[in-house]
């Protein structure tokens, strides 16, 4: 239980420290928050990706008035369910234009709070660092009553911007190295990341979901964040880790998805039983987590080139596959049931590797009766027409722009 007074304190430190935050730079999702009364935005990402920073730019659009906590506090840690109507009072109390909660999500039976707030007519803002957690307790008790949005380290131009930089090929291939999170970015330090998957296996997996072999969880991690790009088998891995049940393989990636660390791309199939018995590829959700933190000796410049690609769509399409019959192609993002981008991805073409590239890409291109496609390069540009079909090479720095 949390006294009141001591409830106040800690608002009014919180927030003064929120206010005396650097904005930092505008993120591109900001405009394209919506914060309306009756409705929980609910913002999304991997931990240290920005999204307090993002709260305190929100706040300055207009907002006079806010109330913001952090329920990852320490001084929060004995806050029980009867605690929150301590809260209601000091929120009622202060009559804010907007609420802003940092990770609620940890405290039990917070929905039921959020849902009594929305039916007194607040405009809420939550963080949550779990994708998995925040949805399943939104579908289940705020059915209607939610804009999601996911958050995301900081895209190629919003790195431009970060580190005041033109854009040029060695930028582009600097970002492809060092991807986007700001502590990161601004310190340079290998051990910031480290720290972060520590934070992520422990505090976002382990602890909240009561695994205690959190040594096979670190070396299953690892493992996916350096085999970027491959396809994966739960089943295959089992006798890796000495894991009797597949299942619980399945699980763990579940988790490490759900806590964004890493996402896993499907084989295209109209089939859902298909896709799911296929295996899946592979991608880190951020290159600084691959640089920092695989076991890979070498650069693996084609696997680091296409998990950037696979970055940038996934901030444009949540629907994205590979594809895989008479070639194979790298990603097709699908929007509304229809594929909205066919690309493939080589580092560098030459004589040797063109058929087979040309081949996996126009393979797609025929399954889904579409003309236009795509290989992204490293710093490769060209024009490719193959019969009735257009194929676009596209250097990283010009697919990054776009």
């Amino acid at each position: 239980m949390i006294l009141r007074q001591q409830l106040a304190e800690i608002v009014v430190s919180q927030e003064l420290n929120f206010r005396h935050k650097e904005t930092g730079v505008p993120r591109t999702l900001l405009p394209t928050l919506q914060v309306r009364s009756n409705f929980a935005l609910i913002i999304t990402g991997v931990r240290r990706c920005g999204k307090s920073t993002l709260l305190l730019q929100l706040s300055k659009t207009g907002f006079k008035n806010i109330f913001y906590l952090h329920f990852e506090d320490t001084r929060l840690a004995g806050f029980e369910n009867q605690d929150f109507t301590r809260l209601s009072a000091e929120i009622a109390e202060r009559k804010p234009d907007v609420i802003l909660f940092d990770e609620i999500q940890i405290i039990e039976n917070w929905e039921l709070f959020v849902r009594q707030l929305l039916d007194d007519g607040q405009k809420i803002v939550i963080t949550g660092s779990n994708a998995s957690l925040l949805s399943k307790e939104l579908g289940t008790k705020l059915t209607g009553r939610h804009l999601p949005v996911e958050l995301f380290p900081f895209s190629y131009l919003e790195y431009l911007s970060f580190s005041a930089l033109e854009s040029t090929q060695k930028a582009a291939e600097t970002y492809n190295r060092t991807g986007g999170f700001p502590e990161y970015l601004k310190t340079g330090d290998g051990f910031v990341l480290n720290q972060l998957l520590e934070d992520i296996l422990y505090r976002d997996i382990a602890v909240r979901y009561g695994i205690r072999n959190i040594k096979v969880l670190k070396q299953l991690a690892v493992y996916l964040i350096s085999n970027i790009g491959k396809p994966v088998s739960a089943s295959k891995l089992t006798a890796l880790f000495e894991i009797s049940a597949a299942s619980t393989i399945l699980e763990y990636f579940t988790h490490l998805e759900n806590a964004y660390l890493v996402q896993f791309v499907p084989q295209f199939s109209y089939s859902l039983k298909t896709q799911i018995r296929n295996m899946k590829k592979v991608y880190a959700m951020d290159m600084g987590l691959f640089t920092e933190n695989s076991i890979v000796f070498s650069d693996e410049d084609g696997r680091r080139l296409e998990n950037t690609v696979f970055l940038h769509l996934r901030r444009q399409y949540k629907e994205i596959y590979y594809y895989t019959e008479k070639g194979e192609c790298d990603f097709i993002a699908m929007e509304r049931g229809k594929p909205a981008a066919i690309l493939q991805v080589c580092h560098t073409l030459n004589a040797d590797n063109l058929p087979r590239e040309l081949n996996g890409l126009t393979a797609a291109m025929d399954f889904f009766a579409e003309k236009q496609g795509k290989i992204i390069t490293l710093n490769q540009t060209d024009f490719i027409q193959a019969g009735a079909r257009s194929i676009e090479v596209v250097c990283l720095k010009e697919f990054l722009e776009g």
